[in-house]
C-alpha cells in the first residue's frame, strides 16, 4: 500500500474506535444523570467567535442549538457536516432564525478567530465558529464527553482526531441528543425545529 495513504488511514481507524468509545461512554446507563436517565452532556463555557466577542452557553439558551467539535484543516468530514447543517438552516426557513450552530475548534493553536472566520464564510451565517485557549477548549470537550487528539504526521505538520459526533441542545442548554444532519434537510430541520 502507497506510504502516503497509510497515515491517513490510520488517522480515520483511530479516530472510529475513538468514536465508538465516546458514544458508548456518553449513552452508556453510567453516563446517565440520576433523575430523568439523560446522559449529563454540556455545561457552562466562555469562548471567543469567529468576530472576536465572547461567547457563552447562557447566551445560546432561549432557542436549541447544535454543537459540533471540528478543525478548519480537517480534509472532508467537517466541511462535508458544515454543508449538511446549513441546507438544514436553509431548509428550516423563517421559523429557524432563532435556531444556531457551534462550530467548536480542537485546534485553537491554528484556528484563531480570523482564521475561523474566514473559513465559515462559504457556510450559514447561523454557524458560529468558537475557539480558545487549550485549557478553555479541553474544558468544553470534556463537558460535552467528546474527543479530541493531535496525531503528528511524518512532516512535522499534525492532523486532529476528534469525535464526529453532533450534539442537539434544547433551549435549556439541556442535552437532548445526537442529531443525525445526514437525513434529508427538511426531515434533520423538523426535528430542530420541534425544540423550540
Amino acid at each position: 500500500m502507497n506510504r502516503r495513504l497509510i497515515l491517513p488511514l490510520l488517522a480515520f481507524l483511530s479516530g472510529a474506535v475513538a468514536l465508538a468509545a465516546a458514544a458508548f461512554i456518553t449513552f452508556s446507563p453510567q453516563g446517565a444523570t440520576r433523575g430523568g436517565g439523560t446522559a449529563s452532556v454540556g455545561g457552562p463555557f466562555s469562548l471567543t467567535s469567529a468576530q472576536g466577542a465572547t461567547v457563552t452557553d447562557a447566551q445560546l439558551r432561549g432557542a436549541p442549538f447544535l454543537v459540533f467539535f471540528g478543525f478548519t484543516h480537517c480534509p472532508e468530514f467537517c466541511p462535508t457536516k458544515l454543508f449538511e447543517i446549513s441546507e438544514t438552516l436553509r431548509v428550516a426557513g423563517p421559523k429557524g432564525e432563532k435556531l444556531r450552530a457551534l462550530f467548536i475548534s480542537v485546534d485553537p493553536q491554528r484556528d484563531t478567530p480570523e482564521v475561523l472566520k474566514s473559513y465559515l464564510g462559504a457556510f450559514d451565517p447561523r454557524i458560529i465558529g468558537l475557539t480558545g485557549d487549550q485549557a478553555a477548549i479541553d474544558g468544553v470537550v470534556k463537558a460535552y464527553r467528546a474527543y479530541a487528539k493531535k496525531v503528528p504526521l511524518k512532516d512535522g505538520d499534525y492532523t486532529m482526531d476528534h469525535s464526529l459526533l453532533v450534539y442537539l441542545m434544547d433551549k435549556r442548554g439541556a442535552f437532548v441528543g445526537a442529531f443525525n444532519s445526514e437525513r434529508p434537510p427538511a426531515e434533520a430541520a423538523r426535528e430542530w425545529l420541534k425544540h423550540l
